[in-house]
C-alpha cells in the first residue's frame, strides 16, 4: 500500500499540471514517471483521486485514442463529458474530437 500511494501521489502531481484546455493519456503519465505499460495503474491511481487532497483534473485524462474511458468513475457517465466540453473539447461517442490536436505530453513539456 505504501509503494502504491506514492505512486499514486506522483501521478496526482503530473495531472495536476495539465494545461486547462489540454488533454493527456494514462500511458503518456506512465512513462512520464518511468514506468512504461502501466497506463492501468495510472487509471486507477485517478480512479482514487477523488479521496486525495487538492483539486486533480482527471477528466483531462483518456486513453491513447482519446476515449473517455474513465467516465463512470466521475458519479455519472456524463461528468467527465461535461467537464471537457467546459473546456471547449468536443466529444461525440465518448471521444475527444481535438485529442491530436490539444495533447499534452508530459515528457515534453515538463
Amino acid at each position: 500500500m505504501g509503494d502504491n500511494k506514492g505512486f499514486f501521489e506522483r501521478v496526482y502531481e503530473v495531472t495536476r499540471l495539465v494545461p486547462y484546455g489540454r488533454i493527456t493519456s494514462y500511458g503518456a503519465i506512465a512513462r512520464y514517471l518511468g514506468v512504461e505499460g502501466s497506463a492501468r495503474m495510472v487509471g486507477w491511481a485517478l480512479n482514487s483521486s477523488h479521496t486525495a487532497n487538492g483539486y486533480i483534473p482527471a477528466h483531462r485524462v483518456v486513453n491513447r485514442n482519446g476515449i473517455l474511458t474513465g467516465k463512470h468513475h466521475f458519479g455519472n457517465s456524463s461528468t467527465m463529458q461535461q467537464l471537457l466540453e467546459n473546456e471547449n473539447f468536443t466529444v461525440i461517442d465518448d471521444r475527444v474530437v481535438e485529442f491530436r490536436e490539444r495533447f499534452w505530453d508530459p515528457s515534453v513539456e515538463l
